[in-house]
């Protein structure tokens, strides 16, 4: 009995027999024809909808639920849930066959275009990203030369070939940075950049800044200071205008190191700052929203510099520019209690630090400051004591 494979090729007499490199379901399944999988097949490329192939597909999943075809079946079921948006239907069929040990690169691919377009992850899509460079090399592999193959022919096999093995490289690694910022916890996101990492040694190069932007934030957020900075610096290395790590990374030298550097505090702020300037709003975005976070980071690197003058200003040292740097970083601060705290403190501090003190300024600083919930509301409760006493 004549066979068609799933993707049904259409060879005209004559012609060489090419391999066909391109994405295809099913590629381990052949077809007799005139069974029940060809009549199948059959409807499914003849629909006119996928409405219409979702309905073939369950008349043949009710009537041949042993089929050992069920495995083609239920990669088609997880395509045309993709096609109909339906995200977690199509995870769900594509968990499926992986979970009963079938995999190709059709439906890992699929998968993970789904897992990227819905709002879910799971230790399973990071599998799956990790499983497609071995299911690349499985499918496609090195190309051998067919013997009545012209040099053209032989070209495009080739290119082809490569074409595919890349682009599908390419999903993979923007399927794993769509899917990694949804992983709520930092000790798992380190894990699967370990993995991901191990499995694609070229991202170290070419996704740096991501890369390295994933590890920054997963390390501050265990608090992991050491290679917070590590990592903060790498990406700066690779993408020396990132606002966000910049006065981060300022912050961090300024406050949180055992052995802080005012100096390389002011050096990130600084950069930070004239990139922050510099920002254009996103396609998309509120404007509301964008001039609120541009101002908190202008505020962050305005903090880091006063307090870096401040911390280095001798006796004799004119404090009026960094009474206007904390002044100004208090004003945009607003949004962010905790760093505002931080701020009017400083002010506080710079206010009486300066010959005269300015004791009534002072105090307008701190009065505010011990309103403001955070790691500063008690120092501005007894520095405002001590400067109330002084102003006596």
């Amino acid at each position: 009995m004549h066979k068609r494979s799933c993707a049904f090729l259409m060879l005209a007499i004559g012609m060489v027999t090419l391999p066909l490199l391109a994405q295809q379901p099913c590629p381990k399944f052949s077809v007799a024809v005139g069974t029940d999988e060809d009549t199948l097949m059959l409807a499914i490329n003849g629909a006119d909808s996928p409405k219409e192939q979702l309905d073939a597909l369950d008349k043949f999943a009710k009537d041949h639920a042993d089929s050992k075809f069920m495995p083609c079946a239920i990669e088609y079921y997880t395509s045309v849930n993709l096609k109909l948006k339906d995200y977690d239907k199509a995870i769900e069929y594509g968990e499926k066959d992986l979970a009963a040990n079938y995999q190709d690169l059709n439906l890992l691919l699929t998968l993970l275009r789904a897992y990227a377009a819905s709002t879910k992850v799971s230790d399973t899509a990071f599998d799956a990203v990790n499983k497609v460079p071995d299911q690349v090399k499985a499918e496609i592999g090195t190309p051998s030369r067919p013997q009545k193959a012209t040099d053209e022919e032989w070209a495009k096999i080739q290119k082809d070939a490569a074409d595919l093995a890349k682009d599908s490289h390419d999903l993979a690694v923007w399927a794993f940075f769509q899917i990694l910022p949804r992983v709520t916890d930092p000790a798992k996101t380190i894990q699967a950049l370990d993995a991901f990492l191990k499995t694609y040694p070229e991202a170290e190069k070419d996704n740096a800044t991501q890369l390295n932007t994933a590890y920054f934030q997963a390390y501050q957020r265990q608090s992991k200071l050491d290679k917070t900075v590590e990592y903060g610096d790498k990406v700066i290395a690779s993408d020396p205008n990132n606002v966000v790590v910049g006065t981060t990374m300022g912050l961090i030298y300024a406050f949180y190191l055992p052995n802080p550097s005012v100096d390389k505090a002011a050096g990130y702020a600084q950069k930070a700052l004239a990139a922050a300037q510099e920002l254009k709003k996103p396609e998309g975005v509120d404007d509301a929203a964008f001039k609120q976070e541009q101002d908190n980071q202008l505020g962050i690197a305005h903090l880091v510099l006063g307090y870096s003058a401040l911390m280095k200003a001798g006796k004799n040292a004119k404090m009026a520019p960094i009474t206007d740097e904390l002044k100004t970083a208090s004003d945009l601060l607003g949004p962010s209690p905790a760093l505002q705290g931080q701020a009017l403190y400083y002010l506080a501090f710079a206010y009486e630090k300066q010959y005269p003190p300015n004791h009534p300024a002072a105090m307008g600083a701190l009065n505010k400051a011990v309103t403001l919930p955070g790691p500063f509301q008690s120092q501005a409760q007894g520095l405002l004591a001590k400067v109330k006493a002084a102003a006596k």
